[in-house]
């Protein structure tokens, strides 16, 4: 009887303990480990539920009622990470702690085997990683470890993680040989700006020598450097940035098909000034510094709006060719882009973009494709012949495309007005000043026609559009959007290209590696947060570092009543129309569900907009 006392004892009292935490006592028992907390302290209260409908904690995002990301970046948080409290989130499937003041070795974060994602770059954590780390980690699908201060060894399980599709290790400390992480799954890898050395494996290759740049001790055939030379002692000259601009833009359309090392070479020369390319970023377009600075050179979107035709004297489609598939500018070949003037306007994950002004005073953007090459010459003529049949007021087609093995070009009307990226968030003058709430609210409708047609077009496509944002949105003179860069995901043969698309950063894809035409519906809410608001979205950003997290940020407002105090105080004015505002604010949340099964159906969004007024 004693023995079985005691059992009945041990179940009763005993047991209890072993039971998972709740949610919220898990995550207020994290956060006490922490220090300045200050940006948690208002939503993250004893005794209400972290996945509340009317009122989410900051930097939660739930499944149901369970807990499965938990993101919080850029907060200023330091201290010790208690990594046992997250390990009672059963559900918690990615983590994000980039951008604090975290110090000290590494938290036993393997010890939460069924992470998808770890982001914990741009802090303080310091020494050397177990070899055998991440061997318990085989859910791990996205590791950004980057800009600490890691030194040692990279750890060998690394190259275990089988689901692995992103590795960002650059700006560390670690030292020794390049490890063979070379899974089939792995898509991204940035082991640049190290104390790497020795040889970089043959079959890691296929990154490319960005991967890899800034570890001078590093050799082999992808940057062009015999293993059997002593590396250099210093950094060659990077040259004078004005010569750069003046060779560009006398050079660098011949440069593009004549010397493609040389325009690489020139392009890596020239600075830009307003501009950010984020490093380590497949970002389709250049970036304007966010939130240090709203400004951006004018010199790359200025252009003439007339111009005339005249027909070209190429001959036939030999491999010289320029392929015309839509002659509503008029003929011309690539002889005519050879001699024009050229400018740099950017460059990004699917290729650099340059304006050339030809000789008829036919202005042009000329875009040198990357990684392009999945469909044979056929198939890629008749996809972009395609496109250039395309017509719709807020489509914007291509006009002519040439075509090589290992880059093509793909040449459209340029646009003087520019981007709505520009608009909204560079200058902020006379050109923000002009997006008042009609024309905002005709931009937003427009583009849901755009969508509307393309989701129609390419009803069979996985993604219609794949690519849509602020500055794949260029606006005529009277403020009508046209779309860009869409249809593209089939051409793409690289998947770490594929992946600069922006519909692989709706939620979905980031954990789950899963796409649909409900990823353009999710860059669509992002659009219209960003008309709204004004404010500059840090979903496009991979570093987190700037913008603003409108997902949330608007959540938490609709949860709270407090919808007014998001509308851009440009058009806040129009008092009388805030209520249509709030009923796109409203929608734009629907479009941005973190659940596919639960976010709306691009042709439900179409109607909704199509029904608010002015």
């Amino acid at each position: 009887m004693v023995v079985v006392a005691r059992v009945v004892f041990l179940i009763l009292f005993l047991s209890p303990l072993s039971l998972s935490l709740p949610d919220d006592v898990a995550l207020l028992s994290f956060k006490e480990s922490l220090k300045n907390t200050a940006a948690l302290d208002s939503s993250w209260i004893n005794g209400t539920s972290p996945c509340a409908k009317d009122k989410l904690w900051t930097g939660v995002r739930c499944n149901g009622n369970a807990v499965q990301l938990l993101i919080l970046l850029n907060f200023g948080l330091s201290g010790d990470i208690d990594v046992d409290n997250l390990y009672e989130l059963k559900n918690l499937r990615g983590l994000s702690i980039a951008n604090n003041n975290f110090s000290g070795p590494i938290p036993p974060f393997n010890k939460l085997g069924s992470l998808k994602a770890l982001y914990i770059q741009g802090n303080q954590i310091s020494g050397e990683i177990p070899t055998d780390f991440f061997s318990q980690m085989g859910s791990l699908k996205k590791l950004w470890i980057s800009e600490n201060k890691f030194s040692g060894k990279i750890p060998e399980s690394l190259g275990q993680l089988q689901n692995l599709v992103e590795l960002n290790l650059d700006h560390n400390e670690f030292s020794g040989p390049v490890p063979l992480i070379d899974q089939k799954s792995l898509a991204s890898l940035s082991l640049s700006h190290n104390k790497l050395d020795g040889e970089i494996p043959q079959s890691m290759s296929r990154f490319g020598a960005k991967a890899f740049e800034g570890n001078p001790g590093v050799c082999g055939t992808v940057l062009q450097k015999e293993c059997n030379q002593p590396p250099p002692n210093e950094t060659p000259p990077v040259g004078n940035g004005n010569d750069s601009k003046e060779s560009s833009t006398k050079w660098v359309i011949l440069g593009v098909v004549v010397a493609l090392l040389m325009v690489t070479i020139l392009f890596k020369n020239k600075q830009e000034d307003n501009f950010s390319m984020m490093r380590k970023e497949n970002l389709e377009m250049v970036q304007p510094r966010i939130p240090s600075s709203n400004r951006r050179s004018s010199s790359s979107r200025r252009g003439n709006d007339s111009f005339h035709s005249r027909k070209s004297s190429h001959h036939g489609r030999s491999v010289g060719d320029l392929v015309v598939v839509n002659d509503e500018k008029g003929m011309f070949g690539l002889q005519d882009l050879m001699k024009a003037s050229a400018e740099v306007l950017g460059n990004g994950g699917l290729g650099s973009a340059y304006k050339a002004v030809m000789g008829n005073k036919l202005s042009v953007v000329v875009k040198r494709l990357r990684e392009m090459n999945k469909l044979s010459r056929d198939a890629f003529d008749c996809e972009i012949r395609r496109l250039g049949n395309l017509r719709h007021q807020n489509i914007l087609p291509p006009l002519a495309y040439h075509y090589r093995k290992d880059e093509k070009l793909l040449v459209s009307e340029f646009v003087p007005k520019g981007s709505l990226l520009y608009l909204l968030h560079g200058d902020r003058g006379t050109s923000l000043a002009d997006l008042n709430w009609p024309i905002r609210l005709r931009i937003i409708q427009g583009v849901v026609r755009g969508m509307g047609f393309l989701h129609s077009e390419f009803a069979s496509y996985e993604l219609p559009h794949g690519n849509l944002k602020s500055c794949n949105i260029l606006l005529s003179s009277d403020y009508e959007p046209l779309l860009t860069d869409y249809a593209f995901f089939p051409l793409i043969s690289n998947t770490q290209t594929a992946q600069s698309l922006f519909a692989y950063k709706s939620p979905e894809a980031i954990l789950y590696q899963q796409l649909s035409p409900k990823s353009d519906v999710y860059c669509l809410g992002i659009i219209i947060l960003e008309i709204l608001t004004g404010k500059f979205p840090s979903q496009y950003l991979n570093n987190q570092k700037g913008g603003t997290d409108l997902v949330h940020w608007v959540r938490s407002a609709i949860a709270e009543k407090r919808e007014t105090e998001l509308i851009d105080p440009e058009i806040a004015n129009a008092s009388s129309s805030l209520p249509q505002m709030e009923k796109l604010l409203h929608i734009a949340a629907a479009c941005t569900e973190s659940e596919p099964q639960k976010r709306i159906e691009m042709r439900e969004a179409i109607t909704r907009i199509e029904e608010v007024q002015v």
